[in-house]
């Protein structure tokens, strides 16, 4: 350990992380308890130590530089380490037990969370999660849930949001559907092929017509508001859909339409209430979800 190398300290490594989550200084002084002033200069004190710009100053608020764009992912790294530091200087983990509701797609329930739940329970066999299968958007501050996995960032402002990541997805089908039908050579023959969708398959539609490809409604031969149904569908050669490629590049029956066709990207943010900071059970699964979900977006 090079600890010379150790100049800053950990409040401002918070001040910087905070600001980096919430966008702005006086948003990172309301989640840390503390005043616009105080986290300013603890920002240009780590600005000092590091020898670093980490922010461009603006009237639109601080805006990350190069720099500090580097140093986010081993930052976020650290306040996880921190949180679980804290969580074990108050009790070993396995002594918290109780009930967690976690809200997600239902397709991300069967597929993604399973293995991440696998390891929690390992780590902390007291805990009981509760997963609500939904594509609804489920209100937390109502609390029909503790916390909700996401593709778009809440406006309300009693909720913490953390983007995890960007997952990509692009359009699959099964081995069987191609053998029989024949696969594709170019972006624009996926117009002639058969469509599995959701019931908003126009929005597909217009995903497909920005990459050079018309479809028309009639090709959705099958849609559903089911994730989960969708991908059963897709598996049994039905028809083409967009799926998550942590999900389809792993499905030995399913193969990508078109080898080189772009990806779409879609963020996950997890979202929980104010109560995080002084439920050490939601705060386990939340910082578990979180390492979980991040390393499912990264494959």
């Amino acid at each position: 350990m090079n600890w010379q190398a150790i100049s800053f300290d950990w409040n401002q490594i918070r001040a910087f992380l905070a600001t980096v989550e919430e966008g702005s200084f006086s948003g990172a002084a309301r989640a840390l308890n503390s005043t616009q002033p105080t986290i300013g200069r603890q920002i240009t004190g780590l600005e000092s130590a590091l020898g670093l710009s980490l922010f461009e100053r603006t009237v639109r608020g601080p805006i990350l530089t190069d720099a500090g764009q580097d140093l986010v992912d081993h930052v976020r790294t650290m306040g996880e380490a921190a949180s679980m530091i804290a969580t074990v200087a108050t009790g070993r983990s396995t002594d918290l037990s109780g009930e967690v509701s976690v809200t997600s797609s239902d397709l991300m329930a069967s597929s993604i969370l399973p293995a991440i739940l696998l390891e929690l329970q390992k780590s902390s066999p007291g805990i009981r999660v509760q997963i609500v299968a939904s594509n609804d958007i489920r209100n937390l501050g109502q609390r029909e849930a503790d916390i909700a996995i996401r593709h778009v960032r809440p406006e309300q402002p009693d909720l913490i949001a953390k983007h995890i990541g960007d997952f990509r997805a692009n359009f699959y089908a099964a081995t069987s559907y191609f053998d029989r039908v024949g696969r594709p050579k170019l972006a624009r023959d996926l117009g002639e092929h058969r469509f599995v969708g959701s019931s908003d398959f126009t929005r597909i539609i217009t995903m497909l017509k920005e990459r050079g490809v018309d479809t028309k409604p009639e090709s959705f031969v099958t849609y559903t508001d089911s994730g989960s149904a969708m991908w059963e569908m897709v598996r049994a050669g039905i028809g083409i859909a967009l799926l998550p490629e942590a999900l389809g590049e792993v499905e030995p029956q399913v193969e990508k339409a078109l080898p080189d066709f772009p990806s779409f990207s879609f963020p996950v943010w997890l979202v929980t209430h104010r109560e995080l900071k002084t439920n050490r059970r939601i705060r386990l699964v939340f910082d578990a979800l979180s390492r979980g979900l991040a390393q499912a977006s990264s494959r």
